[in-house]
């Protein structure tokens, strides 16, 4: 039905933004999130945005089989995936193929029955990093966000909590 890209840096606004989107629209709505609470500071983030959102929310976890989750979806209903870097991270640290399942997921996001919003962060505006795990992360998290926005209707670009539209 429709795909929008939600991207930006740490705290630019990007979740409160694509929830709104979401919002907009009649609930109920998924949440699907990526997140894992692997430790204090995590919890704390989970939590502020789990009481950001009201009634009408269904939060499904999806931290690893996130193409699985969205094609088990109703058809029609509204979904706000959040995010797909924490998704990436994910994958990585699992050894998976990110080429392969980020391709069967850019799949299942364009493929949907249904308006998704999905949030991503744009990690590629700093400075170079000093490992090579770091520059893997980035050089596939830049692949995936241009397989996204390739496929989607519409692509925001968040600057301090100022949405910019850059497609659509």
């Amino acid at each position: 039905m429709s795909l929008t890209l939600v991207l930006g840096g740490a705290r630019s606004g990007k979740s409160a933004h694509a929830e709104q989107l979401v919002e907009r629209l009649a609930p109920p709505w998924s949440y699907l999130a990526t997140a894992q609470a692997w430790d204090d500071e995590m919890v704390e983030r989970i939590a502020l945005h789990r009481s950001r959102r009201g009634e009408g929310w269904q939060t499904l976890d999806a931290p690893h089989d996130l193409a699985g989750a969205l094609v088990a979806l109703p058809p029609g209903r509204p979904v706000l995936v959040d995010c797909l870097t924490l998704w990436l991270t994910n994958r990585m640290l699992a050894d998976a193929d990110v080429t392969a399942e980020s391709a069967a997921l850019a799949e299942a996001l364009a493929s949907r029955d249904g308006p998704t919003v999905a949030v991503s962060s744009e990690v590629g505006l700093s400075i170079v990093p000093d490992n090579a795990l770091a520059r893997r992360f980035r050089d596939a998290q830049g692949r995936l966000n241009q397989m996204i926005a390739a496929r989607a209707d519409a692509v925001v670009f968040m600057v301090a909590g100022l949405p910019m539209r850059v497609k659509g």
